[in-house]
């Protein structure tokens, strides 16, 4: 059973900067601040499904759960995002109650499978519940105050911030790009209007420090930089396949780790599937260094499948 003074509850947009503070204790390289996780709480994308939970002992909120639909796929996924229980209060029951909550939110969408990630230690935990751990998913960081020379692009490229470019033109590179990235869900045209709530219109979202490339005027490549003060998380470097194995990918991403650290980033992080071999060879390239792993994992669902949810442990 759960802690006996623990509260499992919806989430509320004041909640923002307790579990801003919980994640950075338990998931220090990612980069998402209190800002755009009080946006995400009090206005969720419309259509998604979103909500969060969070779970207090005397008041003070030790766990968290977010759930919704799967956006970047047509295919009936659900995500269980972020489960996490700060290591005070582990193995009391929370981390199964908040599970609980966030696939009792889903199941009226009828889904066909569940989505989530886990840390190695976490392992246990997720398989008692169903999930089967799939691909491992690695994350760096990069200091910096290291960056190589910014090159000097070839005449028929050009480079510019985000900020000064049309959302539809950055949204179709993304879907382009995105199409064959590696991972258990197999991606799908994210729809406009998702994609600005989740991405453009996120308030972390750094347009001045996100950037693009253009070929003979066609945006083809593009980074974008999510901030939290001097930390930086880059949220997605894409170049559209036509493109590809001209450089471009590493070219956009240094531009934009080069204006984050001139509007006082001194640190960025990343995370990305570990056969994603090109990403990690540029990030290699820019001197990225591994400082965590995590398993992406899927539960299957049945006819039945809402009802097989392990006991909270």
């Amino acid at each position: 059973m759960p802690e006996p003074f623990a509260l499992i509850r919806p989430a509320q947009p004041d909640d923002a900067p307790a579990v801003v503070a919980l994640r950075r204790l338990v998931f220090p390289f990612l980069v998402r601040g209190i800002a755009s996780t009080r946006q995400l709480i009090a206005t969720p994308p419309p259509g998604l499904h979103w909500t969060g939970f969070v779970a207090e002992v005397d008041r003070h909120i030790v766990g968290w759960v977010c759930a919704s639909r799967n956006e970047h796929t047509a295919e009936a996924v659900g995500e269980v995002s972020l489960l996490h229980v700060h290591p005070d209060h582990r193995r009391r029951g929370i981390g199964g109650a908040l599970l609980a909550e966030a696939v009792t939110h889903l199941a009226p969408l009828g889904l066909t499978r569940l989505h989530g990630r886990a840390l190695p230690e976490a392992l246990p935990f997720v398989r008692r519940h169903g999930f089967t751990p799939s691909r491992q998913e690695h994350f760096s960081a990069l200091d910096l105050r290291t960056l190589p020379p910014l090159p000097h692009p070839s005449d028929d490229v050009r480079l510019v911030p985000l900020k000064d470019v049309d959302p539809r033109r950055v949204h179709r590179v993304d879907v382009l790009a995105s199409a064959d990235e590696p991972g258990d869900v197999v991606s799908g045209a994210i729809g406009y209007a998702d994609w600005l709530a989740t991405t453009w219109d996120n308030v972390g979202l750094d347009r001045e420090a996100s950037m693009g490339a253009e070929v003979d005027g066609e945006l083809v490549s593009i980074s974008l930089v999510k901030r939290d003060g001097a930390r930086m998380w880059s949220d997605y470097t894409g170049t559209v396949p036509s493109f590809r194995g001209r450089g471009l990918a590493r070219l956009v991403k240094l531009a934009a780790l080069r204006r984050a650290a001139a509007r006082g980033v001194t640190v960025a992080y990343t995370g990305n599937d570990a056969a994603n071999a090109p990403m990690l060879a540029v990030n290699k390239q820019l001197g990225y260094q591994q400082v965590a792993t995590q398993w992406s994992c899927v539960r299957e669902l049945g006819p039945t499948g809402w009802a097989a949810t392990s006991s909270p442990r």
